[in-house]
């Protein structure tokens, strides 16, 4: 339950990051899982398994292509 609440909260946050004015979490869920438990496309980490931190780093880093391997173009255009 905590963890979820990490991932709630680490998605809100997703809201500041990409300063977006709407959120769509189908486009997060169809490929890393609806609870967040999959490593998306067998390449990426389980979000589910990341801190807030980890999260915000990733997706700042996605938006300013300073983060992501095999799946960083992809990434970059969903921050």
């Amino acid at each position: 339950m905590i963890k979820q609440s990490i991932i709630t909260l680490a998605t809100l946050g997703l809201l500041t990051v990409t300063a977006s004015a709407e959120f769509n979490e189908a486009g997060c869920t169809g490929c890393h899982g609806q609870n967040f438990e999959k490593a998306a496309m067998g390449k990426s980490k389980v979000v589910k398994d990341m801190t807030a931190e980890e999260i915000t780093t990733a997706l700042n880093g996605y938006k300013d292509g300073s983060y992501g391997g095999p799946m960083k173009a992809i990434m970059k255009g969903q921050t």
